[in-house]
């Protein structure tokens, strides 16, 4: 795809897939769920032209990165840990990190294990988490939206995997990746069912290729490794607990779209705009919320998103 190259690399015990084009300070991406390096093919070839050398792995149990079989393989550790090494590999101190989803939540990890290895930090969708010392994370998630929330419903291993498997890879990642109605409308109750507000027909931002895309790397790898970082967000929490209460100290930008599943959910406007953020977050500089936007902006307005990396990271 006009000049992106591939590699694999040996990180953390592991063989990574990265994409990567340009020459220039790293500028690191860290995709979501469902989601693969190929998220951020817009920011690729728009910072690699503007003197950036701009890197997106497959994150473990992703696309063409090894999918190890353990559950615990996939904490926050061992995923930080890829990322260092591969940083190492590189042969880079620092890079400025740019990432989406649950991208973000291990951008935040990374920010809190190892800040001299991050200029600054451009943050798509998901906030710092504060850590609630009195309630795991999943367990708070129960008791909020109960037992139909998707993360909780994710949390058994091979239940989740046998409903995709019934609808198929194709439908699960249209599913996900066209919802745009505020909430978590992500599945159903219950069982796979036609959800009638997934639309008939593709977004503009997201072509039948790009869906092919995904689903060949889907239907490889299966959704298992992916589905295995909800099932770590317990264990995740008891590891970071000799971090409770610590600030992110690098330089962030959060962007947000005002449809995003995880702006709209229960108090995260008011922790965002109301000063907790800015609290555990001091070096926040910028928080965007962009109009009629859902969750996957930097898809769905990547020329947008392009500049507001560009004008942020350009000033360090």
């Amino acid at each position: 795809m006009e000049g992106i190259e591939h590699r694999t690399v040996e990180v953390n015990g592991i063989k990574m897939h990265i994409a990567e084009k340009g020459e220039g300070p790293v500028v690191l991406f860290l995709h979501g769920f469902p989601e693969l390096w190929y998220s951020w093919r817009h920011q690729i070839l728009s910072l690699s032209s503007r003197g950036y050398h701009a890197v997106a792995p497959d994150l473990r149990g992703y696309g063409d990165t090894q999918v190890p079989a353990s559950m615990s393989s996939y904490n926050c550790f061992h995923i930080v840990g890829d990322l260092i090494a591969l940083l190492d590999s590189l042969g880079v101190e620092q890079v400025f990190l740019v990432a989406h989803d649950w991208g973000a939540l291990i951008g935040w990890y990374l920010c809190m294990f190892r800040p001299d290895r991050v200029k600054a930090y451009v943050c798509l969708s998901v906030p710092f988490l504060h850590r609630n010392p009195n309630v795991r994370t999943v367990d708070a998630m129960h008791a909020l939206y109960g037992d139909d929330y998707y993360i909780c419903r994710f949390q058994k291993p091979g239940e989740m995997e046998a409903q995709m498997a019934e609808v198929g890879t194709e439908y699960v990642l249209k599913n996900i990746l066209t919802t745009r109605k505020p909430g978590p409308p992500i599945f159903p109750k219950g069982r796979f069912q036609f959800n009638p507000e997934m639309p008939h027909t593709l977004p503009s931002w997201l072509t039948q290729d790009d869906l092919n895309y995904y689903v060949s790397k889907f239907d490889k790898t299966g959704f298992t490794g992916p589905l295995n970082y909800y099932r770590n967000l317990n264990s995740n929490w008891e590891l970071m607990a000799p971090w409770s209460g610590g600030q992110i100290q690098v330089p962030v930008k959060f962007i947000t779209g005002e449809f995003d599943m995880v702006y709209t959910s229960l108090g995260m406007k008011e922790y965002i705009h109301g000063g907790g953020f800015k609290k555990d977050v001091p070096n926040l500089e910028q928080v965007i919320v962009q109009k009629e936007v859902a969750h996957f902006n930097n898809q769905e307005t990547a020329e947008e998103i392009n500049s507001y990396i560009y004008d942020f990271i350009k000033k360090f």
